[in-house]
Parts: structure tokens; C-alpha cells; sequence
């Protein structure tokens, strides 16, 4: 796939681009509003052109950035591996996290979106000290176990699982992580915390609505306030 600027400053692609918007989180087709000169890119020859969209969806602005093939008399050709300036937001269901926990959460994965590596890696690291020292009171899995199932589905490398140990578990300054290791963490992470708060909250309250409609129709039942402990106003 290519995209073509033709001399008469015609703009055209080979496929449409279709794309998660980072505005309204729809896969839309992302129509080009704004292309670059045929004159002005000749004369120029930069290695790289920028491209304004619009979203199929919201009709917010994209903007992007591809790199240019080559150069010809009737045409230049553009890579179709278009660069982004603004990615789509990392989903998750923050509502289930530790207030504080989630608001870290939330950082690490907006500094993976600006390509902050280190950043997102100290984030990480520091995201799972707060949630340990949230949870000092519940039982298994812990963290690092979580961590090495993880991995171990993922088959990821014995030096790249050392590394993001080093990095969510060492003591010392987190190691420096290229684009390649914060692509593994950040789906390591989120399974982790999938596993360890979403599951487990869904899991329970699957469960507690299950006994309460058992207990509403067989009396024989206990209800649903005997088996849900209370908890004082002080402990709220």
C-alpha cells in the first residue's frame, strides 16, 4: 500500500486508512483534509510530509506524518505507515483500582501514548508500590506471580521478563526500555491488574447477585446481608 501526491496536487491512496480515533475511540476511516504541495515537497525534498485527516466518526482533526518513498516527475510516493501525532487512549476500567492506584495507572499509560519509555517505566514501577501497599491485607496471587503467569502465556524472552522484573520489582533505578519492551509491558500491566482487580471485583459481585436471586426465590437460602460482611462508618 502507498499514498501518492500526483503533480496536479492530487492526494491518493491505494486503501482507504482506517484507524482508532483518539477522540471518540471509533475505527473510522480517516479522510484527508489537508495534503501537501507537489511544488513544495519537489523543491524541498524533506524525508518526511504532514497530512491533516479528519475522523469518519466525530470529524475531529488527525494529524500525521508519513514518510516519503521517492520522487518522481508526475508523483511522490508517501509511506501508508502513517505516524500519528495523537495515538488513542490506552482503555481500561479504572473504577475498579484503589483510587490512587488508578490515577497512576492512568499516567503510565499517558506517557506510553507521548513515547516516554523512562517515564512510563518509573510510572509502572511506582503504580505497583501503591497497590501493594493497598492491598497489604488480601490474600494471593501476588503481584509478582501475577507477573510470571503473564509472561509465561505471553512467551515473551528470558532477558526482556528480566528486564520488566527489573523494572516493576528491582530496588534499584529502573533499567532504560526501548519501544519494543514498553509494547510488552504495557499489555504485562494491564493483564496483571485485569486479573487482580477487575476479575476479582466482577467475580464477587457475579457472585452476591447470584446468591441474593437464589435467596429471593427459596426462603431455605441465607440472604444476601448474612453473607456480605458489614463494615463501620469508620472503616468506610
Amino acid at each position: 500500500m502507498a499514498i501518492y501526491v500526483k503533480n496536479n496536487n492530487d492526494f491518493e491512496q491505494s486503501e482507504p486508512i482506517v484507524r482508532e480515533c483518539p477522540h471518540c475511540g471509533v475505527h473510522a476511516p480517516m479522510v484527508p483534509t489537508a495534503t501537501p504541495n507537489f511544488a513544495e515537497l519537489s523543491d524541498s525534498r524533506p524525508h518526511h510530509a504532514g497530512v491533516a485527516f479528519r475522523c469518519g466518526a466525530c470529524n475531529e482533526p488527525r494529524f500525521a506524518r508519513a514518510a516519503i518513498r521517492s520522487f518522481g516527475d508526475d508523483r511522490i510516493i508517501l509511506s501508508s505507515n502513517l505516524v500519528e501525532v495523537e495515538r488513542s487512549k490506552e482503555h481500561f476500567q479504572y473504577n475498579y483500582l484503589p483510587k490512587n492506584t488508578g490515577r497512576l495507572l492512568r499516567e503510565a499509560f499517558g506517557c506510553y501514548a507521548a513515547d516516554l519509555w523512562l517515564a512510563f517505566a518509573i510510572l509502572c514501577r511506582r503504580t505497583i508500590t501503591t497497590a501493594v501497599r493497598a492491598e497489604l491485607a488480601t490474600t494471593q496471587p501476588s503481584f509478582e506471580q501475577l507477573f510470571d503467569d503473564a509472561a509465561r502465556l505471553a512467551e515473551i524472552g528470558s532477558d526482556t521478563k528480566a528486564t520488566l522484573q527489573s523494572v516493576l520489582f528491582g530496588t534499584s533505578a529502573e533499567p532504560e526500555i526501548d519501544a519494543d519492551q514498553a509494547a510488552v509491558l504495557i499489555e504485562i500491566i494491564k493483564d496483571m491488574f485485569q486479573q487482580r482487580f477487575v476479575r476479582t471485583a466482577k467475580l464477587r459481585r457475579a457472585i452476591q447477585m447470584r446468591r441474593f436471586f437464589a435467596g429471593e426465590s427459596n426462603p431455605n437460602v441465607m440472604p444476601l446481608s448474612a453473607l456480605t460482611p458489614r463494615t463501620n462508618s469508620s472503616d468506610a
